[in-house]
């Protein structure tokens, strides 16, 4: 038996969609039930996050975000592992967002980016 690889064309085929949902089934299946742990809040400016993670410290947390996607990791010697990934609507804006943990419970204040429009006049020959 041998691998050949299949390229899928598609114009609905994302590439980056399909590793976010892989990411999304792999955090679901290995994690302790992510649904159960965390809080999702959300208003006009801003989405609140708060997950349980006890037995952790600020030292033995990492916290990444990239676009619309939020990473939360515990470091490699930590006493108890941690790994979740959460994808939102709209790009969170790093600057303004804050993390703050207290008594095992990690809460997140990800403040929404404003999409900005960039409109271009082209001239006309």
């Amino acid at each position: 038996m041998f691998f050949a690889p299949t390229v899928i064309r598609s114009r609905n085929f994302s590439p980056r969609a399909f590793d976010r949902s892989f990411e999304r089934f792999f955090n679901e299946a290995f994690t302790a039930a992510p649904s159960r742990n965390m809080q999702f809040e959300q208003d006009e400016k801003n989405w609140s996050l708060s997950l349980d993670v006890p037995g952790l410290s600020r030292d033995d947390l990492a916290i990444s975000i990239e676009g619309a996607t939020v990473r939360i990791e515990s470091k490699a010697d930590a006493k108890r592992q941690f790994k979740a990934a959460y994808e939102l609507p709209l790009e969170i804006d790093v600057a303004a967002s804050e993390a703050k943990l207290e008594n095992g419970v990690l809460s997140l204040k990800l403040s929404k980016k404003v999409p900005e429009r960039n409109i271009s006049q082209l001239a006309i020959n």
